[in-house]
């Protein structure tokens, strides 16, 4: 249980410590934000708790699978916040997102590259 509340503050400091960052500075919230934090703090987790190195290299083999179709979302975002505010804004980039993904694993299916 220690284990796992380790786990979650850890990885809940570095969303705080992006999201504080980027009120200061929107360059270099927008760096921490991009580096993948996220994907890393898994590949430890996955290591220290003894998974094969197969299945954690699998997460990152589809996490680079994964990432490609969100990038449309953070060019489109700042071109629909000022039209249609956070929330909406948020919701049409999920939409995007979602389809972008969708398109992308058809796409991919093609290469041999199983996302769905």
């Amino acid at each position: 249980m220690i284990w796992l509340i380790t786990k979650y503050c850890l990885t809940a400091a570095v969303v705080v410590l992006v999201s504080e960052l980027a009120k200061r500075s929107d360059k270099l919230g927008g760096l921490l934000a991009a580096l993948p934090l996220v994907t890393v703090l898994t590949l430890i987790w996955l290591y220290l708790e003894n998974q094969s190195q197969e299945k954690i290299a699998n997460h990152a083999w589809y996490t680079f699978w994964y990432v490609v179709p969100t990038l449309p979302m953070f060019l489109v975002f700042p071109i629909l916040l000022p039209r249609l505010g956070f929330w909406l804004s948020l919701l049409s980039c999920v939409i995007i997102t979602l389809l972008s993904f969708g398109l992308f694993a058809l796409a991919v299916r093609r290469l041999g590259v199983e996302l769905l």
